[in-house]
């Protein structure tokens, strides 16, 4: 099967500043992460560094985090730009035999402490969506058919520790509150779309299908075409309208999922509803949730902005979906709107987030005022940037 980086090139990822992504995350992210970011003692990744690079020692070690790092390092090696991958593996044979099943009930503990045993023992839907992530990466990259074994037995789990009624699941068990999200769901869906690319197996797609489906009837509001976050329940939203809590990454990320969903499987029926959707998506995230060039963190359903504090994954979120629909449109004039939009995103990207003094690290937040809001550097974010800058490779028909 064909990477997704042998798309046609056109004019944006063929800029300075489609390299200076490229670079940066070759030369620069990948050996920091694989490195420092890396404990060889234990075979797991470390989930924070300082801003010089030393590893923070954490009470608790997320599944989350080792799946989205096992995931990176999978994809950089199948894209042919950095091979870290037997620790990669290493690593998902450790995450294996100490989150899965190590308190002795069904699926995945949530974290590990320092000693290697379950510290919280939550069954959390987040974590088990990426946790099937990165097990279509590996399978993809080692083609070992006992790792589709624990992804089936994974599903099979979660569609019994998660189930709710009225569609969808919970989002951890034992459950925090009664609040149902969105978020995890939208996770669950990228994990079963990249299963389905790398297995052709239907059952993964019609289970993303689902998800889709879920997503049209609950997550979208049809008054506002904005996504919301929280809900009751029933899936009804939270607050009325006007208040409902809305993440312009998260928009910018369902655009690209509707569009991944559509290119996977493009003589579905209702294709057209789909590329509808993830346009109004986009429309809506930069209209109502960019100022000075920078996504901002929260609006609401009727666009009001509310957090005009940042983070760095929505960021990469927008870039990516710019570089694919720059991909998209191959052979017509460049949207001069869409263009610029990227330039000026990939300039605060480098200057605000990821400067050169952090050699390949980077700045999670900041507040309204460009501050920063934190003393570290989170291993999750790595995910989310690789996302975006694999856009930009040279093809190499990995």
């Amino acid at each position: 099967m064909t990477s997704s980086i042998a798309k046609q090139r056109t004019s944006m990822t063929g800029t300075p500043e489609a390299q200076q992504w490229a670079d940066w995350m070759v030369h620069k992210a990948l050996p920091l992460w694989s490195s420092a970011g890396y404990d060889r003692t234990r075979h797991l990744y470390h989930e924070r560094l300082t801003f010089d690079a030393t590893p923070i020692i954490m009470p608790d070690l997320r599944l989350m985090v080792q799946a989205r790092q096992i995931a990176t390092f999978c994809r950089a090696s199948l894209d042919g730009v950095f091979n870290a991958s037997q620790d990669a593996l290493r690593c998902l044979n450790e995450v294996q035999a100490r989150y899965w099943r190590s308190d002795d009930q069904p699926g995945w503990v949530f974290a590990l402490g320092p000693d290697g045993r379950p510290s919280k023992t939550t069954r959390d839907l987040y974590a088990h969506a990426f946790i099937l992530f990165a097990y279509a990466w590996t399978y993809r990259l080692s083609g070992e058919t006992a790792l589709l074994k624990v992804v089936n037995d994974t599903i099979e789990e979660m569609e019994s520790i998660f189930h709710a009624p009225g569609g969808g699941f919970l989002d951890a068990v034992p459950p925090s509150d009664a609040i149902r999200r969105q978020n995890p769901h939208m996770h669950l869906l990228e994990a079963y779309l990249v299963l389905f690319e790398v297995t052709a197996d239907q059952f993964y797609l019609d289970h993303a299908q689902r998800l889709i489906a879920l997503a049209q009837d609950r997550f979208i509001c049809p008054r506002s075409g904005m996504l919301l976050e929280f809900f009751g329940p029933d899936w009804a939203p939270c607050q009325p309208f006007g208040h409902n809590a809305v993440e312009p990454g998260h928009l910018f990320e369902w655009s690209w999922l509707l569009n991944e969903a559509v290119r996977l499987n493009p003589t579905a029926p209702h294709t057209q509803n789909l590329n509808a959707m993830a346009e109004r998506l986009f429309e809506a995230g930069t209209h109502y949730g960019i100022t000075h060039g920078v996504v901002r963190d929260g609006i609401t359903d009727n666009g009001t902005l509310t957090h005009t504090s940042t983070r760095i994954w929505p960021q990469t979120e927008l870039v990516r979906l710019l570089a694919c629909r720059n991909k998209m449109q191959a052979g017509k004039p460049v949207n001069q709107t869409e263009d610029t939009l990227f330039k000026t995103i990939t300039r605060e990207f480098f200057t605000s987030y990821a400067p050169a003094s952090l050699q390949g690290g980077w700045v999670d937040r900041r507040n309204t005022d460009g501050d920063l809001t934190v003393d570290h550097m989170p291993a999750s974010s790595l995910y989310h940037i690789y996302s975006a800058s694999r856009e930009f490779f040279t093809p190499t028909g990995a």
